[in-house]
């Protein structure tokens, strides 16, 4: 396997009157993590599809490793797709499903059955090879999926919402075995998730979509620290987004102070009060919907409860002012 740039170059997508994605401009580096998240609608997968050559762009290039792949086949790409559904046939064998895209391709069987068997040991699958899908659980299934699509040695691995349809333990731990494996394999993977948590924890590069064009992009910290809209700081949580004079910020939850009212910035109510284990969030309404993030020590100290008048203040410093979002910028740069 050999990792690949992936560019994307004013790429669109309209069916009839109707645009999912316009204008994408995106560079991932080669063997980078990067992770398309966004609400439904926004594009994402649309978008996905299209470097896979399963939906073809309206406008735009897709350039993969250097080469233009806009007008070629799937099969001619060098990607390779992991489905949502997993899609693995019910009536073969783990190995045979592993197998199949190499069988298309012509290799022999003895051959073919070993590079299976090769990529079964990297998802630690191999004494399954024998069994059906039908006798496998979802996380099973999930890396069986992740095999076959690891055989045919693509450049850069495309995964459609791949956690989504497991419960929230076992989506932790396959969490981080597309970590280790995208690390140990140094492939490109490109990612399409709706969940924020999935987003930071597994990327390099974290790509947020809106209305069919990107809003953010930039590494975890860089979106998470210092969203630049509105939209990026209440998608991707823990933010506040606060009106002043005119004009919009976002503060951070964590950075959100309750205070007595005459010594607060503004008076709010409590909404609600919710335990977290390590902190309290406090809901509060203030002209904005806000929310704070209290540590135990502090809740002890100055307990709230639903109902209360406080007052909320916060540092200048921790004060992050929204403009427009990257494709803006983008235009009125052009």
């Amino acid at each position: 396997m050999h990792e690949a740039e992936l560019e994307l170059i004013g790429v669109a997508k309209r069916y009839g009157d109707t645009t999912a994605v316009r204008g994408v401009d995106l560079k991932v580096p080669a063997g980078a993590y990067c992770c398309l998240l966004g609400p439904s609608g926004c594009g994402k997968t649309t978008t996905l599809r299209m470097i896979a050559g399963h939906e073809v762009a309206t406008d735009g290039d897709i350039i993969l490793g250097g080469r233009n792949v806009t007008g070629l086949p799937p099969a001619e790409r060098g990607t390779a797709m992991m489905f949502q559904s997993y899609a693995l046939f019910p009536h073969m064998t783990v190995l045979d499903n592993v197998a199949f895209a190499l069988k298309v391709r012509g290799m022999r069987k003895a051959k073919r059955r070993d590079e299976a068997m090769e990529r079964l040991k990297l998802v630690e699958m191999t004494q399954y090879a024998h069994r059906r899908p039908a006798e496998l659980s979802g996380g099973q299934q999930q890396r069986v999926a992740l095999a076959r699509a690891l055989v045919t040695d693509p450049s850069i691995l495309l995964l459609d919402e791949p956690l989504s349809a497991l419960d929230p333990a076992l989506r932790l731990r396959m969490r981080a075995e597309l970590k280790r494996l995208q690390h140990e394999l140094g492939i490109t993977f490109v990612h399409v998730t709706h969940s924020q948590d999935e987003a930071l924890a597994l990327s390099d590069l974290v790509v947020l979509m809106k209305d069919g064009h990107i809003e953010q992009s930039g590494t975890p910290r860089d979106v998470f620290d210092t969203p630049r809209t509105a939209f990026v700081a209440r998608f991707i949580g823990a933010h506040n987004v606060l009106t002043e004079a005119g004009r919009e910020f976002s503060l951070r939850a964590d950075k959100l102070r309750l205070t007595d009212v005459d010594s607060g910035r503004r008076a709010a109510t409590v909404t609600s009060v919710e335990y977290q284990g390590h902190y309290v969030l406090v809901r509060l309404s203030a002209g904005d919907e806000l929310s704070a993030m209290v540590g135990e020590e502090a809740m002890l100290a100055r307990p709230v409860s639903e109902g209360d008048t406080v007052g909320i203040d916060w540092s200048d410093g921790d004060v992050i002012v929204l403009g427009r979002p990257e494709a803006d910028e983008t235009r009125a740069a052009a």
